[in-house]
């Protein structure tokens, strides 16, 4: 057998036989080591720990410390799920099974449809087949073979027939479960220490609805009980701050059958909130320099043809209609009208920029499989703005918008974000628009502007959009979870598709340089986002109803009366319970619908002149005249205090 040499991330070299494991070179360092790893990184490609090593290679030995490591540790436990669903149901045909960002999940093609109490089942035979120790162990097949022995099982013959090469890897886990698998996994089921199935879905073959539904079971691990239960722990706040659950509760939305999915209706105390997130934006739109306008929501379809998103687009907008002088389209973006207002006049370098602001409304198709409460629907309402510039001007237009952006997670009680800047891949593929010149500028005023702002941003390489670099902007809420919400965006090709210009200092048509920019997102996740952050208890300044007066008995209904009418008349959004229930359960349903103050009335507080206030999550605050109380809450809610 012949010597090869392994290079270690210290730069050590070790004489080895061909065919030794990086399990082997792992004990030969430490048994800690061995124990504590997963999975091998060869030359820069996953290996399995017992895979012979048969060259001169690199080698790096992964452990509970490296990302790759859990993604490696998911896949392998999600075959742990698929062999125990074999077990107990031998009928069953296999999808796909591969790690995701929360954990894992495989489909499976079953006549009976799974049950909470089969999900109950397979993870205890999951638990089973773990202790076993069993190994999971590479078979390499040739495509014939495997074609041949798949030949009842329909999606391992489309996905070998597509996927797989004349010779092919497989991975077996006890006697009852093999599949076509690229790897790479675990040494054996002992690796595998913390895991939970968490829900069955309906998924599509491939996504495509047009092919069978199958099921799905969703399930996530980790390396330790610890990090396990912490996420449990974290599901169900989150079960608990669903904003669905709470748009219904608190009585803020909702999305009606008749009218159809991924619609949304905001109610009267969500449309409170709603005119806050807009007035709040359009303020800050005038203050910073934008100009407002607005756009139709329906356009001919020759405006997208030439946009570009006729071509690349197509499949997220809705069915084109046959009017009488042309076929229309409703808008799924904002820019191309924002683009003929500025083309509509000859600009000078003079004018630039222009920062053109809109609350849109916009229609994109979704399939009904995707769409989530006001996280992802049809139709919604985008904070659009696009600026046109010289390339002088970018920087500080990109300083500006995401000091605009930072302003917007804090002024809403985000103080926690994360950014990310996506770059190209320096034209080595060709799939990016712009010349080098362009995208080097863009780039540069990018990674300028945030040096500027030292604002920590993350790089992207080769994931920006073709058309140009962008950064993103995202928040952590109260819960610790991540969401995508500011977007600062270069374009490249809608200035030349439309033939925009501007007249330079030198007397010569230039193309300015044009910049996406939304930072809501949109209202409808925007508020999503928000009432998740806050388990619908918005602060003072945000919630629907600020206030409620609750008087004891029927006697101080005039009383309470006139402390509404004046609370009202100072523009407070204040209800009156004059129904005849006892006070605490006005109190509790008070509560309930998350009201920040309660005010109580009895004789005394109406023969003084006074309200018994009571915060919703302080307690009772003693007796206040109410001119004292308006005062207060007036503060909070001009300084736009967090708190309350």
């Amino acid at each position: 057998m012949s010597s090869i040499n392994i290079t270690l991330p210290d730069g050590s070299r070790q004489a080895a036989e061909s065919g030794i494991r990086a399990l082997d070179i792992a004990k030969s360092i430490s048994p800690r080591l061995a124990d504590a790893a997963i999975v091998a990184r060869v030359n820069g490609d996953l290996y399995d720990l017992t895979r012979p090593i048969e060259a001169d290679a690199t080698l790096q030995i992964l452990t509970t410390k490296d990302a790759a490591a859990l993604e490696v540790y998911r896949h392998s436990t999600a075959h742990l799920l698929a062999a125990a669903v074999l077990e107990l149901f031998p009928e069953t045909q296999l999808g796909i099974g591969p790690p995701i960002e929360s954990g894992f999940y495989y489909d499976f093609d079953r006549p009976t449809a799974f049950t909470p109490e089969d999900l109950d089942r397979i993870e205890a035979k999951m638990r089973e087949i773990q202790a076993r120790d069993l190994p999971y162990e590479r078979v390499m097949t040739a495509k014939a073979d495997g074609l041949d022995k798949y030949s009842s099982a329909w999606m391992k013959c489309e996905l070998i027939t597509e996927r797989a090469g004349e010779i092919f890897s497989e991975y077996t886990l006890g006697p009852h479960f093999i599949d076509f698998c690229r790897g790479p996994h675990v040494p054996s089921t002992s690796k595998l220490k913390a895991f939970k199935l968490l829900s069955i879905a309906g998924a599509y073959w491939k996504g495509d609805e047009k092919r069978k539904q199958l099921q799905r079971i969703y399930g996530t691990a980790f390396f330790t009980q610890k990090e396990l239960d912490e996420y449990l722990n974290k599901l169900e706040e989150a079960k608990k701050r669903d904003h669905r659950k709470l748009g219904k509760e608190l009585d803020l939305f909702s999305i009606q059958e008749l009218a159809g999915p991924g619609l949304i209706f905001f109610h009267p105390k969500g449309g409170a909130v709603r005119k806050i997130l807009e007035d709040w934006m359009r303020d800050q739109y005038l203050k910073r320099g934008y100009s407002l306008v607005y756009t139709p929501h329906i356009a001919r379809y020759d405006l997208f043809k030439t946009s570009g998103h006729a071509n690349f687009y197509s499949e997220n907008m809705f069915a084109r209609m046959d009017l009488d002088d042309a076929e229309y389209q409703l808008k799924p973006m904002n820019c191309p009208g924002h683009i003929l207002i500025y083309r509509d006049r000859m600009r000078s370098y003079r004018d630039l920029p222009v920062r053109l602001g809109e609350l849109g409304t916009v229609y994109r198709y979704e399939r009904s499989g995707v769409m989530h409460g006001l996280l992802r629907v049809r139709g919604f309402t985008q904070d659009d703005a696009h600026i046109f510039c010289t390339p002088g001007q970018i920087e500080d237009e990109i300083v500006n918008c995401l000091q605009f952006a930072i302003d917007t997670l804090t002024t809403f009680g985000f103080e926690h974000y994360e950014a990310e800047l996506s770059t190209w891949d320096g034209g080595a593929s060709g799939k990016y628009d712009g010349t080098p010149d362009q995208w080097t500028l863009a780039e540069g005023a990018l990674h300028k502007a945030t040096d500027r702002l030292n604002l920590k941003v993350k790089v992207m390489a080769d994931e920006a959009a073709f058309y140009g670099p962008k950064i993103d902007v995202k928040l952590v809420d109260a819960i610790g979870r991540l969401w995508q919400l500011s977007t600062v965006q270069f374009d490249f090709t809608l200035p030349r598709r439309f033939g925009l210009e501007y007249i330079a200092e030198d007397g010569k048509a230039h193309e300015p340089v044009m910049c996406h920019r939304a930072l809501y997102g949109s209202i409808e996740r925007f508020f999503g986002i928000l009432i998740e952050h806050y388990a619908g208890a918005f602060p003072v300044w945000l919630a629907p109803v600020q206030a409620t007066v609750l008087p004891i008995t029927d006697r101080q209904l005039d009383y309470a009366r006139s402390v509404y009418e004046k609370l009202s008349a100072a523009g407070l959004r204040v209800t009156l319970d004059d129904r005849s229930e006892k006070v605490n359960l006005k109190i509790r349903d008070a509560q309930l619908q998350k009201v920040p103050f309660m005010l109580v009335v009895g004789g005394r507080e109406a023969e003084s002149g006074q309200v018994s206030v009571r915060n919703r999550k302080l307690g009772d605050l003693g007796a206040r005249s109410v001119d004292d109380f308006l005062t207060d809450i007036r503060q909070q809610v001009e300084s736009r205090s967090l708190e309350g």
